[in-house]
């Protein structure tokens, strides 16, 4: 097959996080499997306007907002190839590439960000966003087929009006580096809370910054090390001098692969106060290293990625930052606690593979390219007769 793939950024974004690594793994894995792959993403200035990476192409063009016009001017002038089959992945907004290609369309989305608009909008684009969210993009894409990243996303969108049938689950992996064997000896003598992901509004890492000036005087020697980086930083080190934690905070900023297994193996627990996930990738790259992690519950895709009690604890219901104080005190106060549950997500981990990951998605846009080509035969056949 030859595949489009529409997402507003890549994995060398400033800005790409968790749902880039999903497009980059399956995209690969996809041309592993023999298809030709093309990435259209914004424009940025740590990567080149194109390359090839794994075999996939990339093609950025336009800025945030500007890669969606740019994604479907791809699409009508034909400048990326014939083409089997779209992916059109809605971050909140979709690419309406429906409106740009004869092709068929794959609707790919992480999470429904109802959560989010008020978070980071001013009201009337809050409300502008939330509107081609849940109203115009369902009707858009009524007989379209959907991927979601969890359950927990299925039934969202399935709220909005989508049709359950046309919705496939399709989780995110676990890479064969991350799944090796827990190295206990490896694990820090100081507790040790982690945050992972990217620095904004919505991960809301001040409540785990609260819950450090809670903690600092009953846990000793703690730590919080906050790796990543985003726009929201200037106001996370604002508020760590506020509370006074400079001397058990570190900031890590943005760090390689190798440097983040390296503190995901030292770490004694992963907080994810996220206001809203897909499914929490960095769950499970915690987990895979025999980490427990602490979420919201009701933060959509963690409630399947954490197993409350089992892998690790959901705090709810609510955003309470007291709430996520108790249940990182209770992991970090209870060695035995947490050395079951880091077990337990080690062997959960072991159950998800970007391999099985890959062949689902795959399996998703063969059959929208069959069902495409059925129904031309179809009316062909009606049309002669």
């Amino acid at each position: 097959m030859r595949i489009a793939w529409l997402n507003w950024r890549d994995t060398s974004h400033p800005e790409g996080g968790g749902s880039e690594v999903f497009l980059e793994r399956i995209a690969s894995g996809l041309v592993a499997r023999g298809h030709e792959v093309t990435i259209v993403c914004a424009q940025h200035d740590r990567a080149p306007d194109g390359e090839i990476r794994e075999g996939v192409r990339f093609r950025r063009s336009g800025s945030k907002l500007g890669v969606y016009g740019q994604a479907r001017r791809l699409l009508r002038s034909g400048d990326l190839g014939p083409l089997d089959v779209v992916v059109d992945t809605q971050n909140g907004v979709p690419f309406f590439s429906t409106y740009a290609t004869s092709a068929p369309v794959v609707v790919l989305v992480h999470h429904v960000h109802r959560e989010q608009w008020p978070v980071i909008y001013d009201p009337i684009r809050r409300r502008a966003g939330w509107w081609l969210e849940s109203r115009i993009a369902p009707w858009v894409y009524r007989n379209r087929p959907y991927v979601a990243v969890s359950s927990t996303t299925r039934a969202e969108l399935a709220g909005l009006g989508v049709d359950p049938s046309r919705i496939t689950v399709v989780h995110n992996g676990v890479s064969a580096h991350d799944a090796g064997p827990i190295q206990h000896e490896r694990v820090s003598p100081r507790p040790t809370i982690t945050v992972l992901g990217r620095l904004v509004p919505h991960k809301q890492v001040e409540h785990v910054l609260h819950a450090a000036h809670r903690l600092r005087d009953v846990i000793p020697h703690l730590q919080v090390l906050i790796v990543g980086d985003g726009w929201w930083a200037p106001q996370l080190h604002e508020r760590c001098r506020e509370l006074r934690l400079d001397d058990i905070v570190t900031f890590t900023g943005y760090v390689d692969d190798h440097t983040r297994d390296q503190v995901l193996r030292e770490s004694w627990v992963l907080a994810l106060p996220s206001l809203k996930e897909g499914w929490g990738l960095v769950v499970m790259e915690a987990a895979a290293r025999g980490v427990p992690a602490v979420a919201y519950e009701q933060a959509g895709g963690v409630s399947e990625s954490i197993q409350h009690e089992q892998t690790g604890l959901l705090v709810g219901p609510g955003y309470d930052a007291d709430d996520l104080t108790r249940a990182l005190h209770r992991l970090l106060s209870n060695r035995p606690l947490r050395d079951e549950m880091g077990i337990a997500a080690h062997r959960r981990a072991a159950q998800f593979d970007w391999e099985q990951s890959t062949a689902a998605f795959e399996a998703v846009l063969e059959d929208t390219v069959r069902s495409r080509s059925a129904s031309r035969k179809g009316r062909s056949a009606t049309s002669t007769g």
